[in-house]
């Protein structure tokens, strides 16, 4: 294995049992193998996985996009749609502090975005999260008043959310698209 098509760079050969394999590491983004059998047993050959990053996929991600949105000569030439579609996916995908991550991002193409960049009608999974954290909070007794990170962060992305559609003059739209009609049945039965 190398990370040169000639295979002189970076070069790690192994043969015989899988103890003799060890992990490495290669720079760059290609990776460039050459199996050769001795056809001396009928064994398949060899299993490797190949992991990009040190700091895995999502924190990867997450560092890139964040430094993105930071800059705001790059924002325009950001597709902001596919971008908010993907992310939305990913905040409902994930759970603990990586959650709280997307979010975080969610919030920040949201404040950057313009004019229908964002189907906030997306957010409904979240959505229904965050009410079922508002349900719970209000019987929990023993901790009146405290929030948890996860609560607080999707309270902030629908408090800016809202704001924002209230601008653009469709609330109602948003409001109706997030919520069931379920919900809306016992929203007017109370």
């Amino acid at each position: 294995m190398s990370s040169s098509s000639d295979f002189q760079q970076d070069r790690h050969s192994f043969s015989g049992s899988p103890q003799k394999w060890t992990d490495f590491e290669l720079p760059g983004d290609t990776l460039y193998y050459r199996f050769t059998s001795d056809m001396s047993n009928t064994e398949w050959g060899y299993k490797f996985t190949v992991t990009a990053g040190h700091l895995g996929r999502f924190q990867t991600g997450f560092e890139i996009l964040k430094q993105m949105l930071s800059e705001e000569r790059v924002i325009p030439h950001l597709p902001l749609a596919r971008i908010w579609e993907w992310q939305v996916g990913v905040a409902c995908r994930q759970t603990g502090h990586q959650r709280l991550k997307a979010i975080h991002l969610l919030l920040k193409i949201v404040q950057c975005s313009s004019q229908g960049d964002c189907d906030l009608t997306l957010l409904k999974p979240l959505w229904q999260l965050f009410t079922h954290m508002e349900n719970n909070s209000c019987h929990d007794t023993a901790k009146p008043g405290i929030l948890l990170p996860l609560h607080r962060a999707l309270a902030e992305l629908f408090f800016v959310t809202e704001n924002r559609v209230t601008e653009l003059g469709s609330l109602q739209e948003y409001l109706l698209a997030l919520n069931t009609e379920d919900h809306l049945h016992r929203c007017t039965a109370q």
